[in-house]
């Protein structure tokens, strides 16, 4: 799963058969839209805007630096890891006007990615509260900041009330390889669990 892309090509190996959905989610401004251009085999689809002095009403940009442009619909990268199966990454927009959006995303998904940031841990609840209200599996993954606090996976883990087999990392958006190490963390979970439901 951590080789390089298959092929620079748009389209997809005639030899696939199946296609797996997993969601990349998260507050506003965690990084989701670096997550999954970091990760996409082609020119990810991205729905950036400007962000205006309208949205500053809406849109806290306390703690963030050079934020200037927001998603507003989704972004998506697709990455083939076999002959036969190519993975669809969807990267849903963090504000809460765009909940419903997202929620509609969850269709078909086998799974989502939460990015967390240490600076707005608490930002984090409402987005995993939605995919609970789902019943939608996830992992979490810190996304690294330059100048962003530091802390203990136990201390990360009691902030944000996570059940002990819900999969906690770290990884730097930007990072082709640290992103990948992220996306395995999330499917090695949904395997282990799709295999605990076929034997309970």
């Amino acid at each position: 799963m951590g080789s390089a892309p298959a092929s620079d090509d748009v389209y997809l190996r005639q030899t696939v058969r199946t296609a797996a959905k997993l969601l990349v989610v998260g507050h506003f401004a965690v990084g989701k839209t670096t997550f999954v251009g970091s990760l996409s085999e082609i020119k990810p689809l991205r729905t950036e805007e400007t962000m205006t002095q309208a949205g500053a009403l809406v849109d806290d940009l306390a703690g963030i630096d050079g934020k200037s442009t927001t998603t507003v619909a989704m972004d998506f990268g697709r990455l083939t890891l076999s002959d036969q199966l190519v993975l669809y990454l969807f990267g849903a927009p963090g504000q809460k006007r765009f909940t419903r959006l997202w929620q509609d995303m969850t269709q078909g998904a086998l799974g989502a990615l939460v990015l967390a940031d240490t600076r707005r841990l608490d930002q984090s609840f409402d987005v995993m509260g939605l995919l609970e209200e789902h019943d939608l599996p996830y992992a979490v993954a810190v996304n690294h900041f330059d100048g962003a606090p530091s802390y203990h996976e136990d201390e990360i883990r009691e902030a944000l009330d996570l059940l002990p087999d819900t999969p906690l990392v770290t990884c730097d958006a930007r990072d082709r390889i640290s992103s990948t190490h992220a996306l395995i963390a999330l499917v090695q979970y949904l395997q282990v669990r799709n295999a605990h439901r076929v034997h309970v």
